[in-house]
């Protein structure tokens, strides 16, 4: 059985990548496509792929496209403006709903999460879909419980000279588990000037040139230090992880979100 995919943002760099991975996998069918550049022109030929006979579509007319083409699923990679409109109207839809957008505030997340619930749709929202990156979490999860009391911690992240965020998505949910396993503990995104160190978990962001993504959690003890690291080579481990979450939740009981976790399970 077919399932019925659609993206916004499908012209931008992730965008495109997750386009030719739909177009690639089987059991998957491209529905629709929405950018704000682009509008009527085929998104097949804008990935490289020819004409599929799907047209860019203005995000404005989402609801209306989105039940026409009886997508199932919507894929949203953007900025937390727009998914913050998109999602909500998407569930509305009654659209299921892949959402990979970091930087979310808290009120942004409610609001989607409620829409959830009230349209009875299924959501996957995760700030990192790499398959890694799963692994990761549940290692620094279980060093935490091991170390955490004992050992200082610190996140370290760095991306590429365009992303808007920071600390990035994936700090962030490390930040959570890591500070779920030691009982509670206080972050401090940076430090300067006159800042003894606490038991707070400090997250640092480095921004440049072309880096995918690397996370890295340090475990600092008086005569030893513990690193777990993860380290994105390329965008597509994340594409990967997205696309193969829409196959997924268009099979998983409605009115729940998800997260990438779930999927991996």
């Amino acid at each position: 059985m077919t399932t019925r995919v659609s993206l916004v943002g499908a012209c931008g760099r992730m965008g495109q990548l997750i386009v030719k991975r739909i177009l690639a996998t089987e059991g998957l069918e491209l529905s629709a496509a929405f950018d704000l550049v682009n509008i009527g022109k085929d998104i097949g030929e804008i990935v490289g792929a020819g004409p599929i006979g799907v047209k860019v579509t203005d995000p404005k007319d989402l609801v209306q496209t989105l039940k026409d083409s009886k997508t199932e699923v919507l894929i949203d990679f953007t900025v937390a403006a727009a998914t913050a409109v998109n999602a909500p109207a998407a569930a509305s839809a009654g659209v299921n709903l892949i959402i990979g957008t970091t930087g979310l505030s808290a009120e942004q997340k409610t609001m989607i999460t409620d829409a959830v619930i009230k349209n009875n749709v299924a959501a996957v929202i995760s700030t990192n879909y790499s398959i890694g990156v799963g692994v990761f979490f549940k290692l620094i999860r279980q060093a935490a419980e091991y170390l955490g009391n004992d050992y200082d911690v610190e996140i370290i992240e760095a991306h590429h000279n365009q992303k808007k965020d920071a600390p990035s998505g994936t700090a962030m949910t490390a930040y959570e588990i890591l500070s779920d396993a030691m009982g509670g503990k206080e972050k401090v995104c940076g430090r300067e000037g006159i800042c003894p160190r606490g038991k707070e978990i400090g997250i640092h962001a480095i921004r440049g040139g072309d880096i995918v993504g690397d996370h890295t959690v340090m475990f600092i003890g008086n005569s030893e230090r513990i690193e777990i690291r993860h380290q994105a080579h390329s965008r597509e481990i994340f594409v990967a992880g997205a696309v193969m979450a829409a196959g997924w939740v268009a099979k998983q009981k409605k009115g729940i979100v998800y997260s990438m976790q779930d999927v991996l399970a």
